[in-house]
């Protein structure tokens, strides 16, 4: 019914599992150029329910999509049968008196524009609440809880985590949805030999690969023959593995290859290995000849779920991490998942790290699964691991689809990240894996959030206990506090001379905020260090 709440709960509700969120409402404006009400008092209530069909009819056939009707969408048995047979029916049911509190100042609803709009509704409620419990697959009574209540108890509704995603049988792929510079992510296994998923990338049968010496030996010669195979000339560009690498050095040596072997605006460079050679590669094409094509086959977890989505790439400065890129995104991202079977366990969990994040920031239910699954991961579960990196994909995709350049809510994607670069950097680079910063940075970035009165302990230590069940650190090296925020002023997300950090509302709910006394602060960390 009209003010059930359809698009604020359906726009979480894509939120939270990493969808877009389409109201047939908008849809229908979008294509008149109208309002709805102009379009009732032209054409009346039947015209419009016609063109409410047509854009229906249109919209159901979208893929990973959460769409919210308009109430009357089911006085039309087509769209009735349309919706059951291609969706997941939800009925966001509420009594009549709530309704009328929340719709009775809207005078946008032309339904509701009679000399005795409160009876009118009741009428409305009388003849659509038969049709809406027919055809809904679930019934959630909104009531008088939060919205990340309801949220929470509609997903266990749908059950979504008992038919997750695709299993490794097949290859699945999503979509990060930026216009023209949109791609795909393909995740299976065994996708290295899958010359058709670059092929359409590579116009001009020539592409460098760009890896380091601990992957090359493992990956490199299966890549090239699966491209060579095809015609395709490739150029090899071998680096010295390690965060300790990730400077403007080893990227001049890339780009003495490019020129070396008169490499032209048309040769994309394709990005074989972690995070540090996926985020280098992308800055070497993003500057290249003013930018070169770009392609992302990301052999660990963490660059997996993490780096090699979103299109972030650069350098680490000796003073700060990551403070030299650009935004520069791929044109396709292979994940393929039998890369992992060589990756070491510490490396593997580092990638889990990420991983936890998402379920932090955004996803309760996917945070609930990892606590039920986590042993599934570090036994390296092919079905459990695909799941996991299908699902922290969808919501990295919906974050950077909605805020391609971290002006807003991509920045709560960097929780723990202020801590866990501070640590990188004053550990030196590569003494600390990213996800191992990461998590010790996300237990600092839990605890200030609990000194501000935002969690509780319970929360805490549930997040706590996830990351020792992963083996994954808790307590952060001892710098000292005046290190740590020398370090963290640099940080990139520093505005107007404030430290913004992204804290924890709840599990599932961030926020970023630089309003942090520093004496919380400093609680923090010396609280969260790891004393000798």
């Amino acid at each position: 019914m009209m003010g059930a709440g359809k698009t604020t709960v359906g726009k979480m509700l894509a939120r939270q599992l990493g969808k877009t969120f389409v109201d047939s409402d908008e849809e229908i404006q979008k294509r008149t150029g109208v309002k709805i009400s102009h379009i009732f008092d032209v054409e009346g209530e039947e015209g419009f329910r016609q063109r409410e069909s047509y854009v229906i009819q249109d919209l159901i056939k979208l893929d990973n999509i959460v769409l919210a009707t308009g109430g009357g969408a089911v006085l039309k048995a087509d769209n009735c049968e349309a919706l059951q047979k291609n969706g997941v029916v939800i009925y966001l049911k509420s009594g009549v008196h709530d309704l009328w509190q929340r719709t009775r100042h809207d005078h946008n609803r032309p339904l509701l524009q009679t000399a005795n709009p409160r009876a009118t509704l009741q009428e409305l409620f009388e003849q659509r609440d038969p049709i809406y419990t027919a055809v809904a697959d679930h019934i959630v009574h909104t009531g008088k809880q939060s919205v990340q209540t309801l949220i929470a108890r509609l997903i266990k509704k749908i059950d979504f985590q008992d038919n997750p995603i695709q299993t490794q049988q097949s290859m699945q792929t999503l979509n990060v949805g930026l216009g023209e510079r949109s791609y795909s992510i393909h995740i299976g296994s065994d996708l290295l030999g899958r010359a058709d998923l670059l092929l359409s990338h590579l116009p001009n049968k020539r592409a460098a690969v760009v890896t380091n010496t601990t992957v090359a030996p493992l990956y490199l010669e299966q890549l090239r023959n699966t491209l060579q195979s095809r015609g395709v000339d490739v150029i090899d560009i071998i680096l010295k593995d390690g965060e300790q690498y990730k400077n403007a050095e080893t990227l001049g040596l890339i780009y003495d290859a490019l020129l070396t072997h008169r490499c032209e605006r048309n040769t994309p460079l394709i990005a074989l290995g972690g995070g540090v050679i996926g985020d280098m590669t992308g800055y070497a094409a993003a500057t290249y000849l003013r930018g070169v094509p770009f392609i992302q086959i990301p052999t660990t977890l963490l660059a997996q779920v993490d780096s090699s989505v979103g299109g972030k790439t650069g350098i680490n400065h000796p003073l700060g991490k990551n403070m030299i890129g650009a935004f520069y995104q791929p044109q396709v991202v292979l994940a393929d998942i039998a890369t992992l079977n060589t990756l070491t366990d510490e490396h593997l969990r580092a990638g889990i790290a990420e991983i936890i994040k998402y379920g932090l920031i955004r996803d309760v239910p996917f945070f609930e699964w990892l606590e039920q699954n986590i042993e599934k991961l570090l036994q390296r579960d092919v079905d459990a691991l695909q799941y996991a990196i299908a699902r922290s994909c969808q919501n990295k995709a919906a974050v950077v689809g909605a805020d391609e350049r971290e002006s807003g809510e991509r920045a709560l994607l960097n929780l723990g990240h202020t801590f866990g670069h501070a640590i990188e950097t004053g550990s030196g680079y590569g003494a600390w894996l990213h996800g191992e910063a990461v998590a010790a940075g996300t237990m600092m970035a839990t605890d200030l959030s609990q000194r501000l009165g935002w969690i509780g302990a319970e929360e805490v230590a549930r997040i706590r206990h996830l990351f020792e069940r992963t083996g994954l650190p808790v307590h952060a090296p001892h710098l000292g506090a005046e290190t740590y925020l020398r370090l963290m002023g640099l940080d990139k997300k520093v505005l107007g001379g404030k430290i913004r950090f992204v804290l924890l509302k709840a599990i599932g709910h961030a926020v970023v905020g630089g309003d942090v006394p520093e004496e919380l602060l400093r609680q923090t960390l010396q609280a969260c260090v790891k004393h000798d």
